[in-house]
């Protein structure tokens, strides 16, 4: 029992274990990157449930200018004096008896019409079944109903460029997190060399130890410099790993492999009129001044009446739809409302919408001076960190030849091992401040395309 239970056991982990490898992505290209996240990133997603949402609010906003049509049913039963003579109102039965009349001695031999007829104040309960189909519609709102439909129209818009930034950050993220990853491999490849020189080094040593030219101190000191290098190594293949596990959330898909993107992030080149033309933190700047517009309009409106028109039709008797034409009635009408008075409560609503739509086009001025700063900022930097880079591949490559001559030297007895690990150790630092500059060089540029719309390669 035991053993078929293992070996049940052992299945279903299989089974998990192939469904998992099985949605596993390998050798990404960036390409396939970012369509697979244009596809399944999850904020993208809910960015699109909610203009759906925008979408179906402008198409309810602007369906109230059609006004509605209503269908009423009802059933009741009731006893009450009142309302049983409101039914036989409603349906065209009510008679002189109602009020009494058959309890009055026509010959005027007895008694008078009774002060309060019993027919009256204690009827017989009665049923009532009335069907009613009414219709409202507005005639005349100041502007007001065509006003919120272009805002909720505006609003849909904006929902959309939400959405173009999201998925400009999205690409930026993914685009990013690839060039990442390929600068981490070229480091790990960088420092396993390194490693590889130092182990060699750490032979070298032993071996002339053996004949006795090289002292235990020296051995120390190689091994020291190769555990530091070790950790590097270590700490660079953890950075690794959270990148992917960064990148396979963007992708809403495990990625344990990716094409290497090796070339260099060209400058993008910048069209101011594009530029102001394309960004969409100035889109939605300028959209929200219209906005405003829009929201001046409607507290102007607030100021002159409203018209409406309503018709209803229906009919009413103690059984349901009997007699339905014979028994039917009508009303029409028209309203108007005009607010006169309310303690200037219109005059600074619509003050408030006007300093309010002038703070908007401050905001617009603003949005567009500080991308226009902050481009010439990222431009400036990114310069600076090419520079940087040209620098420290040629140190590195003068680092990395100094090591080997230092080595070569100490073979020959004329430096000693620290001299050499010293050397070997600018060697490190000179890496790492390459791939830190090369990191921060590549941050740029990519924000400089995500502010100029260019995310993508």
């Amino acid at each position: 029992m035991y053993i078929k239970k293992s070996i049940t056991l052992l299945s279903i982990v299989l089974v998990l274990t192939s469904s998992l490898h099985a949605h596993e992505i390998k050798n990404l290209s960036l390409d396939e990157a970012l369509k697979i996240m244009k596809k399944n990133n999850l904020e993208l997603k809910i960015s699109k449930f909610n203009e759906q949402i925008k979408t179906y609010e402008a198409k309810s906003a602007s369906g109230h200018k059609y006004g509605k049509v209503d269908l009423n049913l009802q059933a009741l039963r009731s006893n009450d004096a009142g309302n049983i003579f409101g039914f036989k109102l409603k349906s065209r039965e009510a008679a002189f008896g109602d009020f009494g009349f058959s309890e009055f001695d026509m010959s005027g031999q007895t008694n008078p019409l009774p002060v309060q007829p019993k027919d009256l104040n204690y009827p017989d309960a009665r049923n009532h079944f009335q069907t009613t189909i009414s219709y409202m519609v507005p005639l005349y709102t100041a502007g007001k109903l065509e006003q919120y439909g272009k805002i909720t129209k505006a609003l849909e818009h904006m929902s959309q460029l939400d959405s173009s930034k999201i998925l400009n950050e999205k690409i930026f993220q993914t685009s990013k997190t690839f060039y990442d990853i390929s600068l981490i491999n070229q480091y790990i490849q960088n420092l396993s060399n390194i490693l590889s020189n130092i182990e060699q080094l750490e032979n070298i040593v032993m071996s002339m130890q053996e004949e006795g030219f090289a002292k235990e101190i020296d051995i120390l000191e190689v091994q020291t410099r190769k555990a530091e290098a070790q950790s590097m190594l270590t700490q660079a293949n953890y950075n690794k790993e959270l990148a992917y596990q960064y990148l396979s959330f963007l992708l809403n898909q495990n990625v344990t492999s990716i094409i290497d993107t090796t070339e260099s992030l060209a400058m993008p080149e910048i069209n101011v009129e594009e530029f102001l033309a394309n960004n969409l933190d100035i889109q939605k700047a300028k959209l929200g001044v219209e906005i405003t517009d829009m929201v001046i309009e409607t507290k102007k409106a607030d100021f002159l009446p409203t018209v409406g028109a309503f018709g209803e039709y229906g009919s009413s008797d103690d059984k349901p739809f009997n007699d339905f034409i014979d028994k039917d009635f009508y009303t029409v009408g028209v309203q108007l409302e005009w607010n006169l008075f309310n303690g200037n409560i219109d005059k600074h609503n619509l003050e408030k919408a006007k300093v309010e739509n002038l703070k908007v086009r401050d905001q617009v001025n603003l949005a567009q001076k500080g991308i226009g700063l902050k481009i010439a900022k990222l431009q400036t930097e990114a310069k600076s960190k090419t520079a940087e880079i040209m620098s420290l591949e040629s140190q590195l490559t003068f680092a990395s030849q100094v090591y080997e001559n230092y080595q070569e030297r100490y073979k020959e007895g004329i430096t000693s091992i620290s001299d050499v690990l010293i050397k070997q150790s600018k060697e490190l630092e000179v890496l790492l401040k390459l791939l830190t500059a090369k990191n921060d060089r590549n941050a740029k540029v990519f924000e400089l395309r995500s502010i100029l719309n260019q995310g993508e390669i």
